[in-house]
């Protein structure tokens, strides 16, 4: 039989040879190798593998080719026989056996790493024995896991804000669409109220009804992130939402916007407000589709609840045809668009065509804003140029809103503006006093087209459950006793994944911004309260003067050193606006920080000042910019156009 065997031509007799041994022969790594296959038997446990023996390697490819049958069959059988199997199993005995004595685990899932055709055995040993060493992790891991969930029981965040959860609190949900007057009602009843607070989106909603309180004759402070106004005897108090005091009792409290409950990024601080403002009356103020989420979150965090619904005061319609031309623009009219640099650029345009205009976006400080609203309220500026800045918070009496475009960048991707954006800034026409009727269009045909649908899209009610929770300091300390960490990073990695509600009513906020910044706070030699305040710091890490402010700041306090105020001196030229628009904002980091760490940024109130001071800056370059652009159109005076002139309807 051998001989006959041997009489076969060589390339026959390998064929042959690797089908007698459970082998073939493979190309990985860039080399040719012997593959085997094979079972093992260890105590009645069957382990399958199919590798490649460490020594089952037969060369670089080029090189195998060049060999002839003779010297392929002689490699292989050096390569591979009986021997080199029995060393082969040995080593995957030795592994086996090391998985097996294991307790808790799944041996056979590890050992599965043993079937891997291209690969060699001492690799898939290490993979199988990693297994092992991952599972034992996890079992650690899921002790400490239970320990972190014991932590931070989300089920019982609303007990967490004691002094709310021990009153009895009557919600009254006031709902309606933009220019139904719903914020009126319930500032009303504030106002008349012993005690009491509003809670804001925006510091410039918080401040425009601070000053409303202040002339209705109320004692009344201002509270913001990065600023204090604060009355000796104030029986009320205006704040942004964030800056809820959960210990003071109140008679009233309006909590504005409810909807936001479903923004991702800002909602855990509506959720926050709703379970722990300790108020005797609540009123909940927003669009109509947060009706559901209101009623699914008062009843889970107890107390009773009225709704009220209201209809807009004044009709709103859309214009028969889009604008098409600057040319048929008429003063009380508001353009639209999604992006600072589009506002100037229409805001140009528009001066071109002899109309005097307020710009406002969101890079601009609330003051700015306001100022530049104040101006089109008054009758200095013909015409609005703004992002969706102007959906929430401004008294801009609108005769028509015309979208220059539905697109919008997200952070992430282009895409059509969402239907409540859409409705909320088209809702700015037609304000109650002033105009019968409200008009929207677009400028071009597609625009127009697509908006009128937008508004027409019925709107879906926002989720009654899967309400947002950002981590306290307090529960982040419980989870570094409960686990050991010290790490911010890696703490609200926790809290983010170990959420004890199996019926998910609360969910961890988006936290990357927040994680982002603990990435290279954790460098420093700080205390964790001092790290979570830093990374809760409202400064943008995409503006790289505001970044570097932020690094230096805890790097001082880090040392133990006092952060002097940076004087940002503005340079002019080109990009003096976006200077000043950044310079404001620094400032406005450094007071949020000097209300927290005044030891360290002992300059809170010059920073307060230089907002202030940079913001009229900001304003009069905006009115200089006007200016020199209706002087370059040879110092004509801006055209004067009756309020009913324009297209027909």
């Amino acid at each position: 039989m051998t001989d006959t065997l041997e009489a076969l031509p060589p390339e026959i007799q390998l064929d042959d040879y690797l089908a007698e041994h459970n082998a073939t022969i493979v190309t990985t790594e860039g080399s040719h190798a012997v593959s085997v296959h094979g079972e093992l038997d260890l105590d009645g446990h069957r382990v399958p593998y199919h590798l490649v023996p460490d020594e089952g390697f037969l060369g670089k490819s080029g090189k195998w080719r060049k060999l002839d049958g003779a010297a392929k069959l002689a490699l292989v059988k050096e390569r591979w026989n009986d021997a080199a199997r029995l060393k082969l199993e040995g080593q995957l005995a030795a592994c086996a056996r090391e998985v097996f004595a294991v307790d808790g685990i799944d041996p056979l899932r590890a050992l599965s790493a043993f079937m891997a055709k291209y690969e060699r055995a001492k690799v898939r040993c290490n993979i199988a024995l990693d297994r092992v060493a991952a599972a034992r992790s996890r079992q650690s891991a899921d002790k400490a896991a239970a320990k972190t969930r014991d932590a931070v029981n989300l089920s019982r965040y609303p007990e967490s804000f004691a002094t709310a959860y021990a009153m009895q609190r009557h919600f009254i949900a006031v709902l309606g669409p933009t220019n139904s007057g719903k914020t009126h009602a319930a500032m009303e009843h504030l106002q008349k109220a012993k005690s009491g607070v509003y809670l804001a989106p925006l510091r410039l909603l918080a401040l425009e009804n601070y000053t409303r309180l202040q002339q209705a004759g109320v004692a009344v402070s201002l509270i913001t992130g990065e600023q204090r106004k604060l009355h000796p005897e104030a029986t009320h108090v205006a704040s942004t939402v964030e800056m809820l005091n959960p210990e003071r009792q109140v008679e009233v409290a309006v909590i504005d916007e409810i909807q936001l409950l479903d923004d991702p990024d800002r909602g855990a601080a509506w959720t926050a407000a709703v379970c722990g403002v300790p108020a005797q009356t609540i009123y909940l103020v927003g669009a109509p589709e947060s009706r559901e989420a209101i009623e699914s979150l008062v009843a889970r965090v107890g107390g009773t609840l009225e709704v009220r619904t209201l209809e807009r005061k004044t009709a709103l319609q859309m214009d028969k045809a889009p604008l098409l031309s600057l040319k048929n623009l008429q003063p009380g009219d508001v353009l639209i668009a999604f992006s600072r640099r589009e506002v100037l650029n229409w805001r140009d345009k528009v001066i071109e065509q002899g109309l005097t205009v307020s710009a406002i976006y969101g890079n601009l400080s609330p003051e700015v804003r306001q100022a530049q609203a104040e101006r089109f309220v008054a009758g200095e500026t013909q015409v609005v140029v703004a992002t969706d800045a102007i959906g929430m918070g401004l008294n801009t009496p609108a005769r028509r809103i015309i979208f220059t475009t539905a697109s919008k960048w997200d952070g992430y991707a282009e895409g059509i503006v969402a239907a409540p954006l859409a409705k909320q800034i088209a809702g700015r026409a037609g304000r109650f006093g002033k105009h019968e009727t409200g008009y929207v269009a677009g400028f071009d045909g597609l625009t127009h087209k697509t908006i009128g649908a937008l508004l027409r899209q019925k709107a879906e009610p926002l989720p009654n459950n899967g309400f947002f929770v950002a981590p306290s300091l307090k529960y982040l300390e419980a989870i570094s006793q409960a686990t050991g960490e010290a790490k911010l990073k890696p703490l609200l990695g926790l809290f983010a994944k170990h959420i004890n509600v199996h019926d998910e009513f609360f969910l961890p906020a988006n936290l990357s911004d927040q994680m982002e910044k603990a990435e290279w706070l954790d460098s420093l030699p700080l205390s964790l309260a001092d790290r979570f305040t830093f990374s809760l710091c409202p400064v943008s890490t995409k503006i790289p003067m505001l970044d570097n402010a932020l690094h230096d700041w805890a790097e001082q306090r880090a040392r133990s050193k006092t952060a002097p105020l940076l004087r940002m001196m503005g340079t002019g030229g080109r990009n003096e606006l976006q200077y000043l628009e950044d310079s404001c904002k620094l400032y406005a980091a450094y007071a949020w920080l000097g209300y927290r760490m005044p030891e360290t940024f002992p300059d809170g109130e010059m920073a307060q000042l230089l907002m202030q001071s940079t913001s009229e800056r900001i304003d009069a370059l905006l009115q200089a910019q006007n200016a020199q652009k209706r002087k370059s159109r040879g110092g004509r005076e801006p055209m004067r156009r009756k309020s009913g002139a324009g297209r027909q309807r």
